[in-house]
């Protein structure tokens, strides 16, 4: 088996690091992410409750729809 050298390497390295493919992909995930903690920390706890049985009760539907 071949081992690749180390300008194979370091030029494999070099294109990983100046592509930028998947960068949108990552900025989206860290926005939502972000997003989605910044909710739950504004979102008054006294609501969880209500926002549980509504979709306890779309769950309950749904199944009982879909077999």
């Amino acid at each position: 088996m071949l081992k690749p050298s180390f300008t194979t390497i370091r030029r494999r390295f070099t294109t990983l690091h100046e592509s930028s493919q998947g960068q949108d992909l990552i900025e989206y995930a860290l926005m939502t992410g972000f997003l989605a903690i910044a909710v739950a920390a504004v979102f008054p706890l006294t609501l969880m409750p209500s926002v549980n049985h509504i979709f306890s009760r779309l769950m309950s539907t749904v199944a009982v729809l879909v077999p």
